[in-house]
């Protein structure tokens, strides 16, 4: 049996800080590392010890094995807790841990590198009579493989990284003039994210839920499925809301989901934690989807309902002791698990990095927060975009609902924006919140909730209280007011506070105060609004410009020099938060293009592209 003393966090943000806390209470020393931009967040402090990781991107910390095992060796840690993302499915990782003699508190490489693996996971969910939707026998060599599979097949088709997880690598082609452009994107997504950019292609299930069965498996021959979770609120394959056990399931259902993720997990020698994926269609019909060789992101639904703590049996099964349950625990309660992105819902979901000025979590009965941030933290536009997760408990699935909403009311974040708005839509929302059935599926928030106008404007409502950046970085600041005896909170840009401060004040602020309406013309009178005194910003785009949806980094242009363009084409791709997203033109024209090359940093509101 390995003895575990000073365990090395090989991640960043909540589930750092979550992994921190697990550690303290098996009596571990907890070792954290930090990029730069992270010198100061929340799981640096509460760490017993916080090693730096020379450089600021992805790659050259959290993504390096060279510099997590420096960090390790410095620290004199025994071993090694990957987290999830970053390298926490990497076989090669977890092999060099393993040969620097220390432990590695997940699966064996050898399992990480077969299940990590897309297409042989399939092959060995087959062998074991794992119904599975129709797929290529491998990784496709083109786009036009992919045409062939889907003309053969049927339309619409997933193109998924061959080597990847999370909804990265993914996407789904609708009809045949989109297979090319999806596949590209989906070859560099997994490239940018995975290192090895192959992808296979499998017919995919219109209007499935997603299902998925936690399992924790030890090295005395125990495979136990702790519960079972429904994930199907997602948008763009990432997951927002998740919720255990799985509701309005039968009974067949159920056994047939727990026996099969099982029989893939046996037959792969799994030990450790884990997750087996499924799809279930409308006609309930079961398809295997993946296995993630890791801790889940949504971990605490399933652990505030089956009362096992998922990460100290991490630790337990890495120590080589046998599991605390050795059988399925039966479900207590209800749980709801809402990521707290740092994205505009409202927006389309763009990413909104900044700072936290304000974090307040709410309290009371059946209510957790795990988080990554408190007010003053900073939100990386490097990283993800998870800040935190609320997580609300109760004895059934309604009054988790109530409590939900009432904590969703309680919750103050202010600075970023945020996916609270489309949280609390979604709360009001008959499909989710029925008591007699589910009609919400893994497309369900850009179909049926995008096309709801009512839906649409209770977000929009939600989100007009928040406290954000005004355009072009202008802070807007809330404060009470009293009518009629009635308490009411409003917000106004800081920058008007100061120009009505300047009027009334005395002589030299009138001065300010002047400058100050030019400042707001600047700011606020543009199209699109950009970072104050950024180059090319929103205030000096015009009707027939392109311009940045937000702060990131420039990919690639999709349109050459001089071409001809409709309205609301997509020109330009920008990331930021390890997100995608295409910078539409606004009107039919000849388009001529900035000199913008990949990696180039662009300001919200730049101007990439201008049309005549």
């Amino acid at each position: 049996m390995a003895e575990l003393s000073r365990v090395l966090i090989a991640n960043r943000g909540e589930i750092a800080v979550r992994i921190v806390r697990a550690l303290r209470d098996a009596g571990l020393t907890s070792i954290a590392v930090y990029a730069d931009p992270d010198a100061d967040a929340v799981h640096t402090r509460l760490a017993d010890e916080a090693l730096a990781l020379p450089g600021t991107s992805p790659a050259e910390t959290y993504l390096s094995i060279e510099a997590l095992l420096d960090a390790a060796r410095r620290a004199h840690a025994d071993a090694v807790h990957p987290g999830y993302g970053f390298l926490s499915e990497n076989a090669d990782f977890a092999r060099a841990v393993e040969r620097a003699g220390l432990t590695w508190v997940g699966p064996r490489a050898e399992t990480i590198e077969a299940l990590g693996n897309k297409v042989r996971a399939r092959e060995l969910a087959a062998s074991v009579g794992t119904p599975l939707a129709p797929g290529s026998d491998g990784p496709v060599e083109s786009w036009e493989d992919a045409r062939d599979f889907a003309q053969e097949h049927g339309l619409p088709i997933a193109i998924k990284a061959a080597f990847g997880g999370g909804g990265r690598g993914l996407k789904v082609a609708r009809s045949l003039d989109s297979i090319e452009s999806s596949f590209i994107a989906a070859q560099r997504e997994a490239e940018a994210a995975f290192g090895r950019g192959e992808c296979f292609v499998e017919k995919f299930l219109d209007r499935p839920r997603h299902v998925e069965a936690q399992i924790l498996a030890d090295e005395h021959g125990h495979t136990v499925v702790v519960g079972l979770r429904d994930c199907s609120l997602q948008r763009r394959n990432q997951k927002l809301i998740e919720e255990a056990p799985a509701p309005f399931l039968t009974a067949e259902q159920e056994e047939r989901l727990r026996a099969g993720a099982v029989a893939v997990c046996e037959a792969a020698g799994y030990v450790g934690a884990g997750t087996v994926e499924f799809l279930v269609g409308e006609d309930g019909t079961i398809s295997f989807l993946e296995v993630n060789t890791r801790l889940q992101v949504e971990h605490p639904v399933t652990e505030e309902t089956s009362g096992v703590d998922l990460v100290a049996e991490q630790l337990r099964i890495a120590a080589g002791e046998p599991l605390s349950v050795s059988e399925a625990p039966a479900p207590r309660g209800h749980a709801l698990e809402f990521r707290l992105n740092a994205e505009d819902a409202v927006h389309g979901f763009v990413p909104s990095p900044g700072t936290v000025t304000r974090f307040e979590a709410p309290t009371g009965p059946g209510i957790r927060m795990d988080s990554g941030v408190r007010t003053g933290s900073e939100v990386p536009g490097a990283y993800d975009s998870l800040m935190a997760k609320l997580i609300v408990v109760g004895a059934d699935r309604q009054q988790a609902l109530s409590r939900a909403r009432a904590a969703l009311d309680e919750l103050v974040i202010e600075g970023v924006a945020t996916v609270v708005p489309f949280d609390a839509a979604v709360l009001e929302h008959p499909d989710f919140t029925a008591e007699d059935g589910f009609a919400v599926h893994t497309r369900w928030i850009e179909t049926d909730f995008a096309e709801d106008e009512a839906a649409q404007e209770r977000m929009t409502d939600r989100a007009a209280g928040a406290v954000l950046p005004a355009h072009g970085g202008a802070q807007l600041r809330r404060f009470g007011i009293e009518i009629d005896g009635r308490r009411r909170e409003i917000a106004l840009p800081a920058e008007a506070l100061a120009l009505l401060a300047g009027r009334s004040g005395p002589a030299g602020g009138a001065g300010e105060g002047a400058g100050g309406v030019q400042s707001d013309r600047a700011q606020f009178g543009g199209n699109g609004g950009g970072a104050a005194g950024g180059e090319d910003s929103g205030a000096q785009a015009s009707e027939t410009a392109v311009t940045s949806p937000y702060a990131g980094s420039f990919v690639a242009f999709s349109v050459s020099d001089g071409d001809e363009v409709e309205a609301g084409q997509a020109v330009a791709v920008i990331e930021a938060m390890k997100m995608e997203s295409e910078a539409l033109a606004p009107a039919a024209g000849t388009v001529r293009l900035r000199d913008l090359a990949k990696g180039d940093e662009v300001a919200a509101g730049q101007v990439l592209a201008e049309l005549a």
